[in-house]
């Protein structure tokens, strides 16, 4: 947490100074943290709040980034790098790159993921496939060739309020599979709301099928974040 906190600060601080050249930066406070519908802490509670901070570069279509957060395993922290290229083709917006998790900390490596992903928009909806190049899938062993699949739309339905809606599918490798992976469709449903310079304010529910299968971390809950964007 002390070492999450560290960078999320140091990122703000950062952006402000050369914001101008193409950097921008922000910093979250969640009450819990889940990615792809899994609780990335005790499953036991609700409530466990998580600082999450990272900075973007971009160029004209090329971009890089990353992106940081306190988590409840592998020493506490998630750092994740990406970069890709991502623009505008036939009245659709598109974005291609690639995507590491990475977690600090002796024995931790085995959670290391990297993945490529490809993603398409029009409008308020957007499709995004990711693939696992590593060998493993956030520990999953045999994890290559896992993938997952990311439909969302957005929907501004008041000024300055908008509703968010996504669904995603994990398809495990067949390596995977085999070790006991389950396949699983995980949502999300919820809202978020410009608070003025650069603050806004989300609530969403968030979970997955497959709970008991997963032990308890595909549990439904609702999450609440406070985000600075700089």
């Amino acid at each position: 947490m002390k070492r999450a906190l560290t960078t999320a600060a140091a990122l703000a601080v950062l952006s402000l100074n050369v914001q101008a050249d193409g950097l921008t930066a922000n910093v979250t406070v969640a009450s819990k943290y889940k990615y792809r519908g899994q609780d990335q802490s005790d499953t036991k509670e609700d409530f466990i709040p998580a600082i999450q901070g990272g900075f973007d570069y971009a160029s004209g279509a090329f971009y890089i980034g990353n992106w940081n957060s306190s988590i409840g395993f592998a020493h506490g922290t998630e750092v994740d790098l990406y970069g890709g290229f991502k623009g505008e083709a036939a009245g659709m917006g598109y974005d291609v790159g690639v995507l590491t998790y990475y977690y600090p900390g002796t024995g931790a490596s085995v959670l290391n993921t990297t993945e490529l992903y490809g993603a398409l928009s029009y409008g308020i909806v957007s499709a995004k496939y990711s693939l696992t190049v590593s060998d493993k899938y956030f520990g999953v062993p045999d994890g290559n060739g896992t993938g997952y699949l990311d439909l969302s739309a957005n929907y501004e339905f008041m000024p300055g309020t908008t509703l968010n809606a996504h669904v995603g599918y994990t398809g495990f490798s067949s390596g995977a599979k085999d070790v006991g992976a389950v396949n699983y469709t995980d949502y999300k449903l919820g809202a978020t709301k410009d608070l003025g310079n650069g603050f806004s304010a989300a609530a969403a529910w968030v979970g997955a099928d497959k709970d008991k299968q997963w032990a308890g971390v595909n549990k439904d809950r609702f999450v609440l974040t406070l985000t600075k964007t700089m």
